[in-house]
């Protein structure tokens, strides 16, 4: 019984990640990563692993995760017509590729190195909200399919290497392209599931060898992790995107702008601190 009790506190901070990411990811078309590596990696702190190696598995089980919220998320938006099926044969090839490739380099990358590009990216793509004229500059590049396919591949390796669903960095590039803030955040949710998969699978290759890794994990992704928090984010994603849509596009804009310049600046003092 004491057992038990011990792993209780783990369980309700799994639970309580799972319901926030679940409304992160339906509201703002992101994978709900942005809550649950940080809430994953002070759990596997607290249950003493291996630093070297637990960040490395909250990313992994993040993305994991996100297969699933971003699907629930995706059909929800998908019902209301706001996800953009052109855009996905056009970003999906390219997003899924680099997906790949960022999950199977995840080993060689310190968490300070993918703070710091992440931060980095991040604040740019923050401009492309709240700048007319970048605004301006960045919706004739997004006729170029030459540009949308650079983008993709950007987006796909930097968010697998985050665990992230790539939202944070697609939603304002698509805002920014010139198309509407509902149908950036709809297309986004599908585009992470597209990315999560391949993902996922990189980040179980990478570290299907390695030492000190929580008990029921297959490489860096943690089962018991994935199906706590995946049920909760699932079951509360389309609550997210329902929300969502009863927004207008300014206050969506604006809280999906004030939500990236947080989380860039806190990964940048992090990686600096």
């Amino acid at each position: 019984m004491g057992e038990v009790l011990n792993f209780a506190p783990l369980v309700l901070g799994l639970l309580a990640a799972g319901v926030l990411a679940g409304l992160i990811a339906g509201l703002l078309g992101v994978g709900g990563g942005i809550v649950m590596v940080p809430a994953m990696a002070l759990a596997f702190e607290a249950m003493g692993y291996d630093p070297a190696v637990y960040q490395h598995v909250a990313v992994g089980t993040s993305l994991a995760v996100i297969i699933a919220t971003g699907f629930a998320s995706a059909r929800a938006h998908y019902r209301r017509g706001a996800v953009m099926v052109d855009t996905l044969k056009i970003w999906g090839p390219f997003i899924v590729s680099a997906a790949l490739l960022g999950g199977l380099a995840a080993r060689f990358f310190s968490g300070d190195a993918l703070r710091i590009i992440f931060g980095v990216v991040a604040l740019f793509v923050a401009l492309n909200i709240v700048l007319p004229v970048q605004r301006r500059l960045m919706a004739k590049l997004g006729e170029s399919v030459l540009t949308n396919r650079i983008m993709a591949s950007i987006v796909g390796f930097v968010s697998a290497l985050m665990g992230i669903g790539g939202g944070s960095l697609s939603v304002p590039t698509l805002a920014a392209f010139g198309h509407s803030m509902h149908k950036a955040v709809g297309t986004s949710a599908a585009l992470g599931v597209m990315l999560a998969i391949p993902g996922t699978i990189g980040f179980v290759v990478s570290g299907w060898d390695v030492a000190g890794r929580p008990p029921f994990s297959l490489g860096y992704v943690n089962i018991v992790a994935m199906l706590i928090i995946g049920v909760m984010a699932a079951n509360v994603a389309p609550l997210g995107a329902s929300l969502a849509h009863r927004l207008d596009q300014k206050r969506l804009k604006g809280a999906f702008g004030l939500f990236l310049l947080v989380i860039a600046l806190r990964m940048l003092w992090q990686a600096l601190a």
